[in-house]
């Protein structure tokens, strides 16, 4: 390792993980496979979908708006973060069905409020976004002036039975908080640090297949972090993944060439994904097999 690397960065370790899984091939009975999605009663084109980002305007003057625009085309899940209700309004006016994430305020007000008004909006889904309670010195956050807390069992219950909507919690990276969500009623939980929010966290797909495990297939299981190729979510895909969030690799793309940036990329990964399951006996995204996956000599699903 080099010198300057930082042993703890989860980022890095979680691309190592990534690239060291294998995939076995099979190809006796194979068949074209399907990309096709089905999420909360709607048939999507690609399991690849928009990560929750927020803060796009340096990317682009609307980016968030952009992104949303490139979902609608692609007919992909659309993921908005921290951003305000005109956007989240004009986000939804693209055609983009889209998940909206809640910072965990310690206003509970502004929580109730952004959870209401995504159902208003028409939005696919709500949630809240858990891991940036704290900040790196072990206190309580505070994202762009707005004080962040953590929230408890029963606050998630209050939030399932305020809305209509599936309700969402992302920053899941343990069996334990899989299953006190399963407890709560949540709708689906995202498999995620937050881009390494935590040194040394375990790469979500090291953890994911305890997770799908005990959900037992209650609930959409979702992996965001490092999502960088159709291999990559096809790995993903195989340990339990219900779809897989793109960011990081679609913001250069997006700044360069606005929505069709983002579509090109995302038509190379699904295209990529697809070579992956018609090399591997995997008609759907509901039936490709953990054990084709393999690490250090063994398959890390038997």
């Amino acid at each position: 390792m080099d010198k300057n690397t930082n042993p703890g960065d989860a980022n890095r370790i979680t691309r190592e993980y990534f690239d060291s899984l294998l995939v076995e091939m099979r190809h006796i009975d194979c068949v074209l496979p399907s990309t096709k999605l089905e999420l909360y009663g709607e048939t999507f084109s690609t399991p690849i979908m928009m990560a929750a980002l927020s803060h796009l305007k340096g990317c682009r003057e609307n980016g968030m708006v952009e992104m949303a625009k490139a979902s609608y085309a692609l007919n992909a899940v659309m993921w908005a973060g921290m951003g305000d209700e005109e956007e989240l309004d004009a986000i939804v006016a693209t055609g983009a069905r889209t998940i909206k994430i809640v910072k965990p305020y310690a206003d509970e007000e502004r929580v109730i409020r952004k959870i209401a008004h995504a159902e208003r909006s028409g939005a696919l889904a709500v949630g809240m976004d858990l891991d940036h309670s704290f900040n790196h010195r072990g206190e309580y956050d505070n994202v762009r002036g707005f004080p962040m807390v953590p929230r408890t069992l029963e606050d998630i219950r209050r939030y399932v039975r305020s809305t209509k909507l599936p309700f969402v919690i992302k920053g899941v990276l343990s069996v334990t908080d899989a299953l006190k969500c399963l407890e709560a009623g949540v709708k689906g939980i995202v498999v995620s640090h937050h881009h390494g929010i935590l040194p040394y966290a375990t790469p979500p797909l090291m953890v994911l297949p305890e997770i799908v495990a005990a959900i037992g297939g209650k609930i959409p299981v979702f992996v965001d972090c490092g999502i960088m190729s159709g291999m990559d979510a096809f790995k993903a895909i195989a340990l339990g993944a219900t779809a897989v969030s793109a960011g990081r690799i679609v913001m250069e793309p997006l700044a360069a060439e606005g929505p069709d940036g983002i579509v090109n990329v995302v038509n190379v990964m699904t295209q990529e994904l697809a070579a992956a399951m018609a090399r591997t006996c995997s008609p759907d995204i509901g039936h490709v097999d953990a054990s084709l996956i393999w690490r250090n000599g063994s398959r890390v699903v038997r």
